[in-house]
């Protein structure tokens, strides 16, 4: 049976062991985190604003109003990954993204932001937040309620989507 001072002092040990073994992993994460800032010091940032954002969700709600796949598709990267509000499969290449749209585009979806929060990086923008869509089946109107994000990069000229999460809210 080990005496309380005893107790404490392996306790300590273990501690102490604990922390040297953490110090090789934080340094080498540093290292990883400072290579990754010094790749991204040398991109080229582009001037923007919070309105340029937020229009680019117009425009892509705008495309889906044409009832043209392609027409939507073309608001993502080549390389851009969509996790889809009524898809159960991530869709991450073009193909994927515009056959999505060929489904969806048939419940004549608008949708309307309840609540944004825009963050601008350099070439990079994210805009999440709440919005609702009106989705139509059967004749049917019904709004569906879902969080989003859209992650946007500079290509060339253009702010395309890289990223684009889209879930509904569970029921209360």
């Amino acid at each position: 049976m080990h005496k309380p001072n005893q107790t404490i002092a392996l306790f300590g040990l273990g501690i102490i062991g604990t922390v040297s073994m953490m110090i090789p992993v934080q340094a080498q994460n540093a290292n990883q985190i400072n290579k990754i800032e010094a790749k991204t010091e040398n991109r080229q940032c582009h001037k923007s604003s919070t309105e340029e954002i937020e229009s680019l969700f117009q425009r892509w709600n705008q495309s889906l109003q044409t009832g043209k796949p392609e027409k939507v598709a073309a608001n993502y990267a080549n390389n851009a990954v969509l996790l889809a509000t009524v898809s159960n499969h991530v869709l991450n290449s073009p193909r994927e993204i515009r056959e999505y749209f060929e489904t969806f585009l048939k419940m004549k979806p608008y949708g309307k932001i309840n609540e944004q929060n825009i963050r601008i990086y350099c070439d990079l923008a994210i805009n999440s937040g709440i919005y609702t869509f009106n989705l139509t089946n059967h004749n049917q109107v019904n709004q569906v309620k879902a969080r989003y994000t859209f992650v946007y990069r500079k290509i060339g000229d253009n702010w395309l989507i890289v990223e684009h999460h889209s879930s509904a809210i569970p029921e209360k």
